[in-house]
């Protein structure tokens, strides 16, 4: 590919030790041409806090940016807040993993150059992921109601449990006695949901999983919905308050508010270089099917 790229990089402020590869990605993309963008958070930690020195296009300061690629350098939290920063733009994304686990971050810091090459000579594909749009009965709280992972729905204090009435497309299911429901993506099936015991759902299956937290009854099991549905949920507390939490940002409820949760009319864009697969990330990062005993 000879045409000169746009990258915009978006980081995590809190890991120092990580600078190298940032400086290695930089070197890399100047050696191709390539035109820099990075957000004024992560320029500014580097800059002031790291005391390196940046040689960039421009800094992005709000969500007003295009770019041919948008690279994340941080673990999957950092690559949600990319998400949310890139939203229905369908610029795809790449995530540099330097956290631990990194589902969404999936290249590795040692694996940087085979990346940025495999971009340049498009060896890649691009996986459209599903994303969950959040609407609130009285007002918008949320400055960003949209979810690559999840909408978890949570008690707010440490006292009892919470009521949740759900309904699907208008039919009511059930009502939750429990700590909490999640309401996720496949893309956040390997999340939060599963630490909880939902089920792991592969990108392109267009389905949304309802899965309890802590539930009362031992007779309600996570549940698996074509993504077409719409999702109304209400709360009863005794705090007459709860926690909605969308890919962990979390914001306080007043117990009236009621909650409609559908697919958003965009995805997000992963950018996957050619040799990896869901499957593979499962074996590698999940030890899945390994027998331990071995």
């Amino acid at each position: 590919m000879n045409r000169k790229l746009r990258f915009a990089l978006f980081g995590n402020v809190y890991q120092a030790k990580k600078s190298l590869a940032v400086q290695k990605l930089l070197c890399l993309l100047e050696e191709r041409k390539a035109e820099i963008f990075m957000d004024a958070s992560f320029h500014d930690y580097l800059v002031h806090n790291l005391q390196l020195s940046l040689r960039v296009h421009g800094i992005i300061t709000g969500n007003d940016f295009d770019a041919d690629v948008v690279v994340s350098m941080g673990g999957d939290g950092t690559f949600l807040e990319a998400a949310s920063r890139v939203g229905d733009k369908r610029i795809p994304m790449l995530g540099i993993n330097m956290g631990r686990l990194g589902f969404l971050a999936d290249i590795s810091a040692d694996d940087i150059d085979n990346a940025i090459h495999d971009i340049y000579e498009g060896l890649y594909t691009i996986e459209e992921r599903s994303v969950l749009q959040v609407e609130y009965s009285e007002g918008n709280p949320s400055a960003h109601p949209y979810a690559l992972n999840e909408v978890a729905v949570l008690k707010r204090d440490n006292s009892s449990m919470i009521s949740i009435r759900i309904s699907i497309n208008g039919e009511y299911l059930t009502t939750y006695q429990a700590d909490g429901l999640i309401i996720n993506t496949p893309t956040g099936s390997t999340g939060y949901a599963l630490s909880v015991g939902g089920p792991i759902m592969t990108p392109d299956s267009h389905t949304i999983g309802l899965v309890p937290v802590a539930p009362h009854s031992l007779n309600v099991r996570p549940l698996t919905l074509h993504d077409d549905v719409e999702i109304e949920l209400g709360v009863e507390s005794r705090s007459h308050q709860f926690l909605v939490a969308i890919d962990g940002r979390s914001e306080t409820c007043a117990e009236q508010v009621k909650l409609t949760i559908r697919r958003a009319p965009y995805p997000i864009c992963l950018l996957k270089r050619s040799d990896n697969s869901f499957f593979r990330t499962l074996r590698h990062k999940l030890m899945w099917g390994n027998d331990m005993r071995v």
